[in-house]
Formats: structure tokens, sequence, C-alpha cells
């Protein structure tokens, strides 16, 4: 019974994924063809809230597969992601987006 009620966070989920996807494969092409570039890269520490070792790979997994960001560190003590992207207009406004939408979306549906 536990997982009918996740089925519908997962579906939510899983649009949400996709049109992120679509976004971001849009706006690096975009960004590719055109005379000037967007680009402004930014390495962040995102504090994780996700704690097992799923919930991380799930979430970096996820990070890296959307176009234009990509996990590549793990701190120590497993409290922070770095993810370098590439368009970070607002470094704070771009880490509350990956919190709430992303990881909080997810451990929606994996908790």
């Amino acid at each position: 019974m536990k997982f009918l009620v996740k089925i519908p966070n997962l579906i939510l989920f899983m649009i949400f994924y996709l049109q992120e996807i679509l976004l971001s494969n849009l706006r690096v092409a975009y960004d590719a063809l055109a005379p000037t570039y967007q680009m402004k890269p930014g390495i962040l520490e995102i504090p994780l809230d996700a704690k097992t070792d799923t919930e991380i790979l799930a979430f970096s997994n996820l990070m890296t597969m959307t176009p234009g960001t990509m996990t590549f560190a793990l701190s120590e003590d497993r409290s922070k992601l770095y993810i370098h992207a590439m368009y970070v207009d607002h470094p704070d406004v771009f880490k509350k987006e990956i919190k709430t939408n992303f990881e909080q979306r997810l451990l929606r549906v994996l908790r």
C-alpha cells in the first residue's frame, strides 16, 4: 500500500524531470547555435538532505543527466554535493531551485 501512495509523486516527478530535460536541451542547443554565448558557468556546493546511498546516487545521476549540469564530487561527510552548471545567473537562486525542484521532489518519491 505504501507504494500506491508514492505513484502520484513518481508521475509528477517524471513529468517535471522530462520538462527539465527538454528545457535544458533547448537552452544548450540555442547557446551552441547562437553567435554569442549566454553561459555563466559556476561550481556550486549543494547541501544535501539526501542521506542514503540510493538517494544521493539518484540525485547526483539525475543532475548529471540534465544538460548543462554535472556533479563531480561528494564531500567526505556526504553532506554536500558539488555541481558544475553552465548557466548560473544567481547562485543562491540556482541552489534553491535545485533543492526544492530536484532534491525535495526526488525524496518524496524515494522515502
